[in-house]
């Protein structure tokens, strides 16, 4: 398969828009987290205490989403220059590597969607209890 420039140049729109969903996801997480820090200075409950556990790891593996994302985003545009100074054997080998973190940054993503829903069944668990 011969790689040309538009290739790699595809994967710009796509980490773009994962890189501002995960910014997305990090914003609200933060504004949740100083929504909880208010509610655990007043009433350190259990169930808030397991919330903050959750967002620590959430808050983590969003820091790794970003991270993965962002190698790949960089590795796509030095693939494209391997491109354009016509090394064709770096370019496939950076670009491969580009396809893999952004695969990474995805699989990530998939992580915290689940511990994001597991925070909600805490929640919902509380508020039955009541």
């Amino acid at each position: 398969m011969e790689l040309t420039l538009s290739i790699p140049a595809l994967l710009f729109p796509a980490i773009s828009l994962t890189m501002l969903a995960y910014n997305a996801r990090y914003l609200a997480i933060a504004a949740l987290i100083r929504q909880l820090y208010e509610k655990y200075q007043q009433n350190t409950s259990k169930p808030i205490a397991q919330q903050i556990l959750q967002l620590r790891k959430r808050l983590s593996i969003i820091k790794n989403m970003q991270a993965s994302a962002i190698i790949s985003f960089l590795l796509a545009a030095v693939s494209m220059f391997l491109v354009y100074i016509e090394v064709a054997f770096l370019a496939h080998l950076v670009f491969g590597i580009s396809l893999f973190f952004l695969m990474v940054s995805l699989v990530l993503s998939l992580v915290e969607v689940q511990l994001s829903t597991k925070a909600l069944g805490i929640q919902l668990e509380d508020m039955e209890q009541k």
